[in-house]
């Protein structure tokens, strides 16, 4: 009769005596201090799994909320046409405007060829301190202007802008002021006048936002001219200034569709022949 031998799994110890196998049995990698392989089977701690395990779940989640939050700031954005505005009684009155006034059902509905609106340019679309976009350029153009009739240099206000004094400068009436823009306005024919303000416009900077002026539009009123025109509306812009304001910047606010300009003074110079024309 064969007898059976309990199964045993044999370590690779010297069975030499009771205390050698102690103190070998004691080198034996201890689970938790040596990281888990094929090599070491024993060296895995039920422990740090589970903590790895947790730690997993946590990152994952993490990942899944900030994805889902990017995917409802985008969709937000997509649905709503003033994301810029914050939310409150202004926004909500604009947006119940435009469904009132496109809806054909509602007693407030205006034909499309009845929708019109109209803004301010100057420190509603884009910024007007500390003065004019346009004066600005008019008070760069001085020395240029001096050069050509060296006679100005000693005469007021000519002067004065000279002297780079800003806080002089500031104190300038509006009668010199209109010298200024008469003196730097004229002379120079529409083609020559344009290619000295986009030279200007590509290289001057606001002092105070280091920026180009081009840039210094107010986003919220960009998207309200959007959103209207995107409703049929008509959008027109009131300046004050020259072509400046009127031939230089339309991109800025119009986007794929035209804006119309109303600027008086772009008939009043010189170097403009002629109104300015829808964009």
């Amino acid at each position: 009769m064969t007898s059976c031998r309990p199964l045993m799994w044999r370590f690779p110890l010297p069975l030499t005596s009771e205390n050698a196998m102690k103190s070998n049995i004691w080198k034996l990698p201890q689970p938790g201090r040596c990281p888990f392989s094929l090599e070491n089977p024993f060296c895995f701690s039920f422990k740090e799994a589970a903590i790895k395990l947790q730690v997993r779940l946590l990152v994952a989640s993490a990942l899944a909320a900030i994805a889902g939050l990017a995917f409802g700031a985008q969709a937000l954005a997509q649905t709503d046409p003033l994301p810029s505005w914050n939310d409150g009684p202004a926004k909500q009155s604009i947006v119940n405007f435009v469904k009132t006034t496109t809806d054909q059902s509602n007693s407030s509905f205006v034909p499309q060829e009845g929708r019109i609106a109209t803004f301010d340019q100057d420190g509603t679309l884009w910024v007007e301190h500390p003065i004019y976009t346009q004066v600005l350029y008019c008070l760069d153009r001085v020395p240029a202007v001096v050069k050509e009739k060296p006679e100005l240099a000693n005469v007021e206000p000519f002067k004065t802008v000279l002297s780079g004094d800003r806080e002089a400068i500031a104190k300038l009436s509006l009668h010199d002021l209109f010298k200024i823009l008469d003196a730097t306005l004229t002379g120079m024919s529409v083609e020559e006048f344009n290619a000295e303000v986009k030279k200007w416009l590509e290289t001057a900077r606001n002092p105070r936002w280091k920026r180009p002026y081009t840039e210094l539009t107010y986003l919220p009123m960009t998207e309200l001219l959007k959103y209207l025109r995107a409703n049929g509306y008509r959008t027109y812009i009131v300046t004050g200034g020259g072509r400046i304001s009127c031939g230089s910047m339309p991109k800025r606010y119009t986007g794929s569709r035209p804006s119309r300009w109303l600027a008086p003074w772009a008939g009043r110079n010189t170097a403009t022949t002629r109104r300015a024309s829808p964009s």
